[in-house]
């Protein structure tokens, strides 16, 4: 049975999801290949296969909410819902996160920050996270929690 979540951990884990978005933008004109990469990330980051997944994405309005694999997975790449345009195919070049603050609970962690998209002309996107992070028997971080929002603007 894996032990307590580390600071490291989580972090790795952030910096596994950025490189999943990249790599399944850098595959935008192969759907198929997206796709399949998309599944991946699901699979390898998130706990779908687990439980209850609370994933609140940014570009969502009239589904708010991704709770199955599918929907999550139409997010990402298009697909199941209508308004989905597949937020990952952007494509995006790089991901990096500024965490504000992590706290760790024995085999749970939650993070919070932003995150910042680079886009292929090099500016960056702020996009404000929480993350919510369980340590499965294998030792692997799965995310259960996911909220992300554009900030504030008057």
């Amino acid at each position: 049975m894996a032990g307590e979540i580390t600071e490291e951990q989580v972090a790795a884990a952030q910096k596994i999801w950025g490189e999943g978005i990249v790599k399944i933008g850098s595959l935008k004109g192969d759907a198929e290949a997206a796709e399949e990469a998309a599944c991946e990330h699901l699979d390898t980051l998130y706990a779908y296969d687990l439980g209850k997944v609370l994933f609140k994405p940014t570009k969502a309005a009239e589904e708010q909410f991704r709770d199955t694999k599918s929907k999550a997975l139409s997010y990402f790449v298009g697909g199941e819902i209508a308004e989905d345009k597949g937020f990952a195919l952007q494509p995006w070049t790089k991901v990096r996160f500024e965490n504000h603050g992590t706290n760790i609970q024995g085999r749970t962690a939650i993070a919070m920050g932003n995150y910042f998209f680079t886009t292929t002309d090099g500016d960056e996107v702020k996009v404000e996270y929480s993350f919510g992070y369980f340590l499965n028997d294998e030792g692997d971080l799965k995310i259960f929690l996911h909220h992300s929002s554009v900030p504030y603007t008057e």
